[in-house]
């Protein structure tokens, strides 16, 4: 009996490639055994793509059913047919299982290669300043631990004198070969070689430094410019201060996390800062000229006559600077007018005189 392959992935008769395709990732996504689906509709869900997915098939299918295959369609057009008749592709499945392909030597990027050194990992530390030193910037030296290139071998992890060999476990491959089985059948996989990690080759002795590792854990001093204007939070990127890479690979980045202590008086919102003076009755009225502890020193602020409670006043230019760009931000004063809680007769008698 003919099957009807475009009814099996859910789409029409007139689906694109990429439509077919797409269809094809959901449904079996959905029937795959290992996410207890049902294993019959996974393979059936596979013929019908391996059918629709290809031009040739296709067109005969369309023209002759199912039946122009004399029910060959589980291995008799190419493909790896290693699951019991079912024809995986799994260039298609290797990114929808989670390096599906890569378990079996191939289909994905890298299937079936060997594996290079790897970057070293990235690092972060905390590094705290004070508020004025957030605006002002500074230069201060750090101390941190990391893995360093071993001395003795640069990154090797062979002894100096030591002989090196072709891998007798691969031959020289770098990747050796198990029969695993599987819910599906017996696949044969290919796996990084245990024995060189690998590289296909292998030393006679390891570096007694390092213990073949090619790294050791070290202290290190650095000195670190800190900019003017960083904020609470903010990072900075130290290039290839992470641990070193392995075999002579490229080094990470130590991330250095600065944390900002609060100032007293003042309070920083993006470039700009806030902080709030008090004023009397008198002054607030017949207004005055104080001075303001700005982050720059002490600046005078005229007060003018007739202000009121919570005016705001601006500092032009006496915030932080802007790192991502020129200038720097404003300091904002806001005006608090302290009211005398009590008043001698004298002062309650001269309020009353005026009216106010």
């Amino acid at each position: 009996m003919s099957k009807d392959y475009y009814s099996i992935l859910g789409v029409s008769k007139s689906a694109s490639g990429d439509e077919i395709k797409t269809a094809f990732r959901k449904k079996a996504h959905e029937h795959h055994p290992d996410k207890g689906g049902d294993e019959s509709k996974f393979k059936e869900v596979n013929e019908a793509y391996q059918v629709l997915s290809n031009a040739d098939k296709r067109r005969q299918y369309d023209q002759f059913g199912s039946d122009f295959q004399n029910g060959q369609a589980g291995g008799a057009y190419g493909g790896f047919s290693g699951f019991n008749g079912a024809n995986i592709n799994m260039e298609d499945l290797s990114d929808l299982f989670g390096g599906f392909g890569d378990m079996f030597g191939f289909g994905g990027p890298g299937g079936g290669r060997r594996r290079g050194p790897e970057r070293g990992r990235d690092l972060e530390m905390s590094l705290s300043i004070e508020f004025l030193e957030s605006i002002h910037g500074l230069e201060t030296e750090i101390k941190f631990p990391h893995l360093k290139t071993c001395k003795t071998c640069h990154g090797s992890g062979h002894a100096p004198d030591a002989k090196i060999e072709t891998c007798n476990t691969c031959r020289g491959t770098g990747r050796v070969s198990r029969l695993q089985r599987t819910i599906l059948g017996s696949v044969q996989t290919q796996a990084m070689c245990p024995d060189c990690q690998g590289e296909g080759k292998k030393a006679s002795a390891s570096c007694k430094e390092c213990h073949g590792q090619g790294r050791t854990k070290q202290d290190e001093k650095l000195k670190v410019k800190i900019p003017a204007g960083i904020n609470h939070g903010e990072s900075i990127r130290l290039s290839g201060y992470g641990d070193a890479g392995e075999k002579g690979a490229s080094a990470g980045d130590l991330y250095l996390k600065v944390r900002v202590s609060p100032h007293p008086d003042m309070k920083r919102e993006g470039d700009d800062i806030y902080s709030q003076a008090e004023i009397s009755m008198s002054q607030a009225a017949l207004g005055t000229t104080i001075e303001v502890t700005t982050a720059y020193g002490q600046v005078k602020l005229k007060i003018p006559s007739g202000t009121q409670p919570q005016t705001v006043f601006r500092l032009k230019e006496k915030g932080a600077p802007r790192i991502h760009g020129r200038g720097q931000g404003d300091h904002f004063v806001k005006v608090k007018v302290v009211i005398p809680k009590s008043l001698n007769k004298k002062q309650r008698e001269a309020l009353e005189s005026l009216g106010l």
